[in-house]
């Protein structure tokens, strides 16, 4: 039986083959996030995979349902698959924000699901690392999520050789289309061909603002030009202060298409441009509202990073190490009657904080000292008698004998 296509598979190190996904790497990045998260403040949080259908629907509009998982359950609710974090974010806070001094710094590792097609680094289900920040309004706040992302993908060995902020702001396009006489009523649309610039030909975006009442000049004109809004400055300015500036620049082409942003965006790509997308995000003011019925008004900000891409960046950079998952002891059991004692001694140790194997059955001493060079083990240990016990250093072929209280001091 095969697993479901978009799906994944997560194998220990050595991968059987490259059709599979590596449970060590995906755990390396796990810590990698939540590690910088914490140094940040940021606290972590969690809600249910399966939500009513309503929350994303109220975010995203109707359009949305043809990319969910939605079913109606045995309750005959209509409800879907999580696709994104932020709804059940906003639900969580409009629920009790009152619990929580302002600014709430939180994050979350949620596993996401989406029913598209499949393509380089979008499959039907990822893991997304979101971190968030809500009830602040000034730029500092967009500075201090930046800065977050940065050294999330620092962490892992990236420099700014390697990938790049792309810094923009919705309230600039808003600006640059009112100032262009756009109608109200074609605002969205607007938003949404300038998202797909690098997607579409020039003449399809021509002919799209054409019909927009805007020429493609002008627009080239005003993202050539770069200039920062004070917004931007600021941030700009907060980054430098943090030694940040190589990280990002101001590029009006990114606008990002989710009707809900509200101010600054912006979306982290490598500098090559092999890649989709790192990570996106910005500010999504009205959605803790929306979400609320209009009952709780918190300014908020995130980003959201997905896995895929960042697992397929860091092997073409070599950044991903080597798992090997060494265990510290191995302890040999040659005598049967020592068994008890043996048993006794495992469990000693890993109390004591060591990773330990040992034989589960009565095995050859050849074997078992193979097994333990395949686990990569630093010292076997055996006991000799009820009193004492063998120590072997594995590395240097030192071997001593002491008492079983003293194990540990031999161990390093």
């Amino acid at each position: 039986m095969e697993r479901l296509p978009g799906f994944r598979d997560f194998y220990p190190e050595p991968l059987p083959h490259n059709d599979v996904w590596s449970a060590d790497a995906r755990q390396h990045i796990f810590e990698q996030w939540r590690k910088v998260a914490r140094r940040y403040g940021f606290r972590e949080y969690d809600g249910p995979p399966l939500e009513p259908l309503e929350l994303f629907t109220t975010k995203s509009g109707e359009e949305i349902v043809g990319q969910l998982f939605d079913f109606e359950d045995k309750g005959k609710r209509h409800v879907s698959l999580r696709p994104e974090m932020t709804p059940t974010l906003a639900r969580m806070v409009a629920a009790h924000e009152r619990n929580y001094k302002k600014p709430i710094k939180w994050f979350a590792i949620p596993q996401l699901f989406r029913y598209e097609k499949q393509q380089k680094g979008r499959l039907r289900e990822h893991f997304q690392f979101n971190a968030d920040l809500i009830g602040e309004t000034d730029p500092a706040a967009d500075a201090e999520l930046i800065a977050l992302l940065i050294d999330a993908l620092r962490a892992f060995g990236l420099t700014a050789e390697d990938f790049v902020i792309r810094l923009s702001s919705r309230n600039a396009w808003q600006d640059f289309f009112k100032q262009g006489g756009g109608d109200p009523a074609n605002e969205y649309e607007f938003f949404q061909t300038i998202d797909k610039l690098e997607r579409n030909s020039p003449e399809e975006t021509e002919q799209k603002l054409t019909a927009l009442g805007f020429s493609a000049a002008a627009v080239n004109d005003f993202i050539a030009a770069g200039k920062p809004t004070a917004e931007l400055a600021s941030i700009l300015e907060n980054l430098a202060a943090r030694g940040l500036k190589d990280f990002v620049k101001v590029d009006y082409k990114v606008i990002r298409g989710l009707a809900y942003y509200t101010g600054v965006v912006f979306e982290a790509f490598d500098r090559k441009g092999e890649f989709r997308a790192i990570a996106g995000g910005g500010r999504y003011n009205n959605l803790v509202k929306l979400i609320s019925g209009g009952k709780v008004d918190l300014p908020a900000l995130g980003f959201g990073m997905g896995d895929v891409v960042l697992v397929e960046l860091l092997k073409a950079r070599g950044l991903l190490p080597k798992f090997d998952s060494p265990m510290d002891v191995f302890v040999t059991i040659e005598d049967e009657s020592l068994r008890g004692i043996s048993l006794k001694l495992v469990q000693d140790l890993r109390v004591a904080g060591y990773a330990v194997d040992y034989p589960l059955v009565p095995t050859k001493p050849d074997k078992q000292f193979k097994r333990a060079q395949e686990l990569k083990v630093a010292h076997t240990v055996r006991a000799e008698s009820d009193a004492y016990v063998r120590i072997r250093n594995l590395k240097t072929r030192e071997e001593v004998v002491a008492g079983f209280e003293g194990v540990a001091n031999h161990l390093g």
